[in-house]
């Protein structure tokens, strides 16, 4: 309802050039159609393919006015007033007569009393008519109306196959959360999905269903699903970040006022930032996406910051979801030399960060978080920066036990212990490395795993902490006074 008001204002208020981005085009039209009734204006709809129908009434395809430019003039010398749709005209907007023609046509429209609409999947508005035109956006489906269509494709399954599909209100929520942010016919579609698969709404539909609406929505390459999430108790250490996640689920979940922002991790590297990255999403259940920052940079002007905005508007519509920015820093240190690149996309992310309100959990890792900006830094872009340090005693005993067992090898506490004092130093990632060495050691000596495997690797490693000695100080220093030990 609201929509249509929407456009009848518009319509009314003597815009001459409406801009509708959607690709329900069919819906569109509808409620075009339906407009012109309500106003008793005639409405024509135009394709290339069929060229100018009048479509309030019965008529027949002008198939004659196919070519925009023939369109255009027919439209601009007739003296009747009416709706005109353009649907997917967009190619035909870089051609200099297309456009002073609908310049011409909206500049003379307290005359014609023509309102030109141009409805396409995407459309960007040359600068001629940048001040002529106004954009109207079709609305998506609320809470309400994704339970009725789920509601209806359950009828619709019970009336093909002869009995009721099965539905848990739990999982129905599940759902419904998970459909938002998809159009009608999008969200009409994988409702029914669902329940046709197996006949019931099941907790096991709910990373399918993220899956099929993260592809329906995808449009660069700069963000990507990531499915291989873990949980929590993967995660080895960590206590305080771990507590402070668990503090923080429900109200996060529930997308209140106060909903968590996000976090920032930093540290030395290989000490599983990105793997926390992944247990946040595994841990809450919740789709996990990975932003490329490498990849939202275009040689053409504009078009970088045009990638963060549809990847950003992209996590928007996944919510809830957690939004991962791997080394931040790499993406954010432009030089000089960028033509101001680096500070627009800054500023983008700045005022997304700042101005969201959809349930984005955001977490961003860097190694050398002392290169980002200092606005991205203060309190309220993140709800917290958290430092991930080495492992302790304990954690190493657990990160080799635990890289152990995932390759079927195996040694007991005390033999662990003997590891410890080579072992001082190293990240999770090296650990994890001497392991994989220790075993092809193993292999090529062609006997059974020894603790003298392991030993020997460690012995030969040099980890980061001794070859960037200086460096991993100064960081570790730094942090014990600006961060959180996580």
């Amino acid at each position: 309802m609201y929509e249509f008001e929407d456009l009848r204002v518009l319509v009314q208020a003597k815009s001459p050039l409406i801009i509708i981005e959607t690709y329900e085009e069919l819906r569109a039209l509808a409620l075009i159609k339906r407009l012109a009734v309500n106003l008793m204006r005639p409405v024509f709809q135009w394709t290339i393919t069929d060229g100018l129908q009048r479509t309030d009434r019965d008529s027949s395809p002008q198939a004659f006015n196919t070519e925009p430019a023939q369109l255009l003039a027919q439209i601009k010398g007739t003296r009747i007033p009416g709706i005109y749709v353009l649907c997917d005209f967009h190619p035909f907007l870089t051609e200099p007569r297309n456009i002073r023609f609908i310049k011409e046509i909206a500049q003379a429209h307290d005359s014609l009393g023509h309102t030109v609409i141009l409805l396409s999947y995407a459309l960007d508005t040359p600068p001629e008519l940048a001040r002529l035109s106004y954009r109207f956006q079709l609305s998506l489906p609320g809470e309400q109306q994704i339970r009725q269509m789920i509601n209806e494709a359950a009828g619709k399954y019970s009336r093909e196959h002869g009995h009721l599909a099965e539905m848990a209100p739990a999982d129905v929520n599940a759902l419904v959360s998970n459909l938002h942010g998809l159009t009608f016919d999008e969200a009409k579609r994988l409702a029914y999905k669902a329940i046709a698969d197996d006949g019931a709404i099941t907790g096991a539909d709910i990373p399918r269903i993220n899956r099929a609406k993260f592809n329906m929505l995808q449009t660069a390459g700069t963000l990507s699903q990531v499915f291989d999430t873990k949980s929590l108790d993967e995660v080895v250490g960590l206590p305080n970040l771990k507590r402070w996640l668990k503090q923080r689920e429900q109200a996060f979940k529930q997308n209140g006022r106060d909903t968590p922002k996000g976090i920032l991790l930093t540290g030395v590297q290989g000490t599983g930032k990105s793997l926390t990255a992944k247990a946040i999403a595994g841990g809450w259940a919740i789709p996990l996406l990975r932003l490329d920052m490498a990849a939202l940079y275009n040689k053409y002007i504009g078009e970088t910051e045009k990638n963060l905005n549809q990847a950003l508007a992209q996590a928007d519509a996944m919510a809830p979801c957690v939004l991962w920015i791997d080394e931040i820093e790499k993406g954010l240190a432009g030089g000089d030399n960028d033509n101001g690149v680096t500070r627009r996309i800054l500023g983008s992310l700045l005022t997304w960060m700042a101005e969201r309100n959809k349930p984005v959990f955001l977490v961003a890792t860097a190694n050398n978080i002392e290169e980002l900006a200092p606005e991205l830094l203060r309190k309220g872009r993140f709800d917290e920066i958290f430092f991930v340090d080495l492992p302790d005693e304990q954690q190493i005993k657990a990160l080799l036990s635990l890289h152990l067992q995932r390759r079927q090898l195996s040694l007991n506490d005390a033999e662990l212990s003997q590891c410890v004092a080579l072992a001082q130093g190293f990240s999770g990632a090296e650990l994890e490395q001497a392991v994989v060495s220790a075993s092809y050691r193993m292999h090529s000596d062609g006997g059974g795993f020894s603790l003298q495997h392991l030993l020997a690797e460690l012995a030969e490693t040099q980890p980061l902490s001794v070859v960037m000695a200086e460096r991993v100080a100064r960081l570790r220093q730094w942090a014990a006074e600006r961060c959180v030990i996580a």
